[in-house]
């Protein structure tokens, strides 16, 4: 059914439109769908390593700065209209060349992971649940027409490359390669449409701690005349069409003093992400009981590794009720007038968490609690327990849930 109707939209469009970029589009859906046994899969085995013979300088760790420097090499895989995926490539780092009508410049067709890997006490490279990074990749590219791939074919060339640019992988707890697989449409055309091209690349950076002298909590600008996601929109999938537009806003944020916003939605202001990270609230509920809570999923909330993780582990440990459902500011108001509130956190791939301080919300401040016991800290003790047991199973000091740190 779904099929069909597909069909019957791509030639409505073709008939109202009557264009060549329209007449393309129907195409590209029934290559997609009803010759897809034909289309050559992603294959890992396909591999060709052609690795640059110019070493580039290494940092030191000290010295390392989120997204500054790059490996050696990048990973490349071109993909076709009824041909598939290409011959994956391990080349040396270096510029695209790309026509400059590619659909990517023009209609936003991009979206990209953000993952780690990690060097353990015995000097072996670890992932962090990348079948969940390999997933989302997928959902991301189908909800904005871009083909999709297997999974594991992707896990496996990003672990080769990791085995060609191993040197690149700083050592010491807090310190990590990064590595951002990326997806765009090359097509050459203007038109509107079903990008007949495509490419995957992966490009990675050393990177040291998100808070290199310890936690430092952040202030929060509460937006609401702004918005950064809506259900029915892309915001539950990383396309880079949800980042730009959010720029200015944080702009505007930083010139009153805060370092994020913090996004609110609808008339009733519902409580959704903080910046770019998942939003989490440790306090005690209408009830008494004490609950973390973070919005649900609800197709503008970005479905984050981290936040799934935290969820995980906090459920295992069975000491408080842990929730995911719509809250609201005046949830959040009415909480801190009662003292309810313990702790508040974001949470994502840089920082594992990132803890918050104060909440700037109409006129007003909410002054959100950190460690009572401690008044020099910058972290509650949750938050705190959390990025640590996180870290624990990433550089394989804890063995954590079962395939949740994957050995290269």
């Amino acid at each position: 059914m779904f099929v069909q109707r597909a069909m019957r939209q791509a030639s409505k469009v073709q008939n109202v439109l009557g264009s060549s970029t329209s007449k393309y589009s129907a195409k590209v859906l029934s290559s997609r769908f009803y010759s897809s046994t034909t289309l050559a899969p992603l294959d890992a085995s396909k591999l060709e390593i052609n690795q640059s013979k110019n070493q580039k300088p290494l940092q030191e760790n000290s010295q390392l700065l989120f997204g500054k420097a790059f490996t050696d090499n990048m990973l490349t895989i071109e993909w076709e209209a009824g041909k598939g995926w290409g011959t994956p490539q391990i080349k040396e780092y270096g510029k695209l060349h790309l026509d400059p009508s590619a659909v990517v410049f023009h209609y936003a067709f991009e979206c990209f992971e953000g993952m780690k890997a990690y060097k353990d006490k015995d000097g072996k490279t670890r992932l962090f649940r990348p079948d969940m990074n390999m997933k989302r990749f997928n959902r991301s590219a189908q909800r904005i027409a871009l083909p999709s791939f297997e999974d594991e074919e992707l896990t496996k060339l990003i672990s080769e490359f990791l085995k060609v640019d191993d040197r690149w992988i700083p050592k010491g707890r807090g310190y990590s390669l990064y590595l951002r697989p990326t997806m765009i449409g090359t097509q050459e055309s203007l038109g509107v449409g079903a990008s007949n091209k495509a490419m995957i690349f992966v490009i990675a950076s050393p990177v040291g701690p998100y808070f290199p002298s310890g936690f430092n909590a952040v202030n929060l600008l509460a937006t609401s005349d702004k918005v950064r996601a809506w259900p029915g929109g892309t915001g539950d999938a990383k396309v880079g069409g949800n980042y730009a537009p959010c720029i200015k806003p944080q702009l505007d944020a930083n010139k009153e003093g805060f370092q994020q916003n913090l996004w609110l939605f609808g008339p009733d202001h519902q409580v959704t992400e903080v910046g770019t990270m998942n939003c989490f609230v440790f306090w005690k509920n209408e009830k008494g009981e004490r609950e973390l809570i973070t919005p649900e999923l609800d197709g503008s909330i970005l479905p984050g590794v981290t936040r799934d993780s935290i969820l995980s582990l906090t459920r295992s440990w069975g000491e408080f009720k842990v929730s995911e459902r719509k809250f609201t500011m005046k949830d959040l108001v009415q909480a801190d007038k009662e003292g309810r509130i313990i702790e508040m956190f974001g949470a994502g791939t840089a920082c594992i968490v990132c803890p918050i301080k104060k909440i700037h919300y109409d006129g007003h401040d909410i002054h959100v609690p950190l460690d009572p016991t401690d008044k020099t800290s910058q972290a509650g003790k949750l938050t705190k327990r959390i990025n640590d047991s996180i870290m624990d199973i990433q550089y394989g000091d804890v063995e954590g849930p079962k395939g949740w740190s994957v050995v290269v």
